[in-house]
């Protein structure tokens, strides 16, 4: 008997036109669709005139819905997993299902389309070669510092996701974590009539938004941070000049040491070897 296929189908996140061709064929020919919402999703579906036999998969049901779609993989039912917005498993219900597909020995295809992380980064106008996604911050103690703490030492753009209620919240966190001065940019209805991208530092959108409430998803987009200068570190400059003095190196090792690990001039990285020298 042939098995199974399982397709993970990206879906609109506002605009239902960004349904592509093939998410909709795929759709349309599975013979059943696993869904975050399964009212959401059989709207999608009665629009484009696909019959699939639609079931719930969210993360409340998720361990034996994962459980009854392998099942029925294994007995060559093609099957589509969905969201309730965009790509399944990305900050929604999904990886358990998928992981435990492959595992199986199963044929897993992604069908990609809109994506709230890709569009608010592309829109942005920062770096995109490199970025972290960190999805949506824990709601409150040690594991929201050490969230908030991680976008401050970021050195590449960082994509989160935060509810319009408790975005200006976050925004206030970050200003206290010394974040205040970071370029930032906020999206929110992406893809929708009311589609809106707010930019400025991040002190500015937190006084910005504590205003005005916003309505709708809001994807945020946050500024690389930047490695400090050797300026900002020379303290322990020069403990690691002494370290290197009292180990018996020259001033033009010491120098060339500085030189090497923290992009400190020639001639300061010299001149710090000779205080060192005269300190030792």
């Amino acid at each position: 008997m042939s098995t199974g296929t399982l397709f993970v189908v990206s879906t609109p996140i506002g605009n239902l036109s960004d349904l592509t061709d093939r998410a909709r064929r795929v759709l349309g020919d599975v013979d059943l669709v696993y869904a975050e919402d399964t009212r959401r999703t059989g709207k999608l579906l009665a629009r484009i005139g696909a019959d699939a036999d639609l079931r719930s998969l969210h993360e409340h049901n998720e361990a034996s819905r994962t459980e009854e779609l392998v099942e029925s993989l294994g007995a060559g039912r093609d099957c589509a997993l969905v969201s309730d917005a965009g790509t399944p498993a990305v900050s929604d219900p999904g990886r358990r299902a998928v992981a435990a597909s492959a595992g199986a020995g199963f044929r897993v295809v992604p069908v990609p389309g809109p994506s709230a992380v890709l569009a608010a980064l592309a829109a942005s106008g920062f770096p995109a070669d490199r970025f972290t996604f960190l999805g949506f911050p824990p709601r409150s103690g040690e594991e929201r510092r050490e969230w908030v703490a991680r976008c401050r030492d970021a050195l590449e753009t960082v994509v989160a996701f935060e509810s319009p209620q408790r975005v200006g919240e976050l925004l206030g966190d970050m200003v206290d974590a010394e974040l205040g001065q970071r370029r930032c940019v906020l999206g929110r209805e992406l893809t929708k009539m009311h589609e809106e991208f707010l930019r400025g530092t991040v002190a500015e959108l937190a006084s910005s938004v504590g205003e005005d409430e916003l309505r709708g998803e809001v994807t945020l987009v946050l500024e690389a941070g930047s490695e400090p200068g050797w300026e900002e570190r020379e303290d322990e400059v020069r403990r690691r000049a002494r370290e290197l003095d009292r180990a018996g190196g020259s001033t033009r090792d010491i120098a060339e040491t500085l030189e090497e690990e923290y992009d400190v001039p020639r001639n300061e990285a010299y001149q710090i070897g000779l205080d060192a020298a005269e300190e030792g």
